[in-house]
């Protein structure tokens, strides 16, 4: 009695094909939800901002110096204190976080024993676990203490309220620092050991080798970093709502009370603003204005990363 033989590698390459086929399809859909995840959110912030404009002059929004959109007599739609007011945290947390987090990254890179990397470095993970608003809490009741003790002891330093930008930059910055030291270390990492090893030939020291061959070589790396970790601190609300106060004002002193965009947002979204008012509608205006920020320094930050990667072989 004879049969034919089963052609098994055909099975499973019929096998392998289905399979293949329905991998493709799920990770389709996932990607497919990411974007239109997106192009949602701008499409619900660009018709909102739309029926704000209609009310309000574009002009007005972008020059004016007076946010008051709920005042009863005459209300202002300038966006320049919330927009000023974000600056002036953004660039105060950039300037605690960037140095502190560049160094420690060089640290975990060049300078820490294996054994010290793997209990530091998961210590500072920790501190992009912890909720924001308990950041938000930490500002105020110890951060703004400190400052307050000091405007009354440092000459010239004048003594903060309650509510003031300096304590909302503080932690915000230290909000991001695992940011910045975690991304850096990873590109200072990936240097290859043979540009290290030439350098150490030629006599460099450690100091030497860590600031002018492998801070360059990572520089693309570390570029980005910085300004994943700008955005961070743009788009931060809970800690800066709770530290920096909600009067916004255009002022150059860091120990007033200020207001971010996103504080501001958090004040409409869970306040009495109908839906519909010019306020609600404010929200989206503020949000699309918000998204264009971070959108440039996204695209800033690939253009960085383009221009300066190195390759290594």
């Amino acid at each position: 009695m004879s049969s034919e033989p089963i052609d098994l590698s055909r099975s499973g390459n019929d096998v392998g094909t289905i399979g293949d086929r329905v991998a493709r399809y799920v990770f389709f859909a996932c990607a497919f939800v990411t974007v239109a995840t997106t192009v949602a959110i701008i499409a619900v912030l660009v018709e909102g901002a739309i029926d704000f404009f209609s009310a309000v002059s574009i002009v007005e929004y972008l020059t004016g110096t007076n946010w008051s959109p709920r005042a009863a007599d005459d209300p202002s739609f300038g966006v320049l204190p919330l927009v000023w007011g974000t600056l002036m945290i953004t660039v105060g947390a950039a300037l605690i976080a960037v140095p502190v987090g560049t160094l420690t990254a060089i640290y975990l890179s060049e300078y820490a024993s294996p054994r010290v990397r793997s209990v530091v470095k998961p210590v500072l993970e920790i501190l992009a676990g912890i909720p924001t608003i308990v950041y938000g809490f930490f500002a105020i009741s110890f951060i703004t203490p400190i400052l307050q003790g000091l405007g009354g002891r440092v000459p010239l330093l004048p003594e903060p309220g309650t509510f003031n930008a300096a304590a909302a930059a503080i932690v915000v910055g230290i909000m991001i620092i695992p940011m910045v030291s975690s991304i850096s270390e990873d590109a200072m990492s990936s240097v290859p050991d043979s540009l290290r090893n030439a350098a150490y030939g030629l006599g460099a020291t450690k100091f030497e080798v860590s600031t002018q061959v492998v801070l360059p070589a990572s520089l693309s790396g570390i570029v980005a970093a910085y300004i994943l970790a700008v955005s961070r601190a743009i788009g931060e609300t809970m800690a800066v709502a709770l530290a920096a106060g909600a009067l916004p004002q255009l002022t150059r002193n860091p120990f007033e009370e200020i207001q971010t965009m996103t504080a501001y947002m958090v004040e409409i979204g869970t306040g009495d603003a109908s839906v519909g008012s010019i306020g609600y509608q404010s929200l989206f205006a503020i949000g699309l204005t918000l998204f264009v920020m971070t959108f440039l320094m996204n695209i800033f930050s690939m253009w960085v990363r383009s221009r300066y990667r190195e390759e290594y072989q």
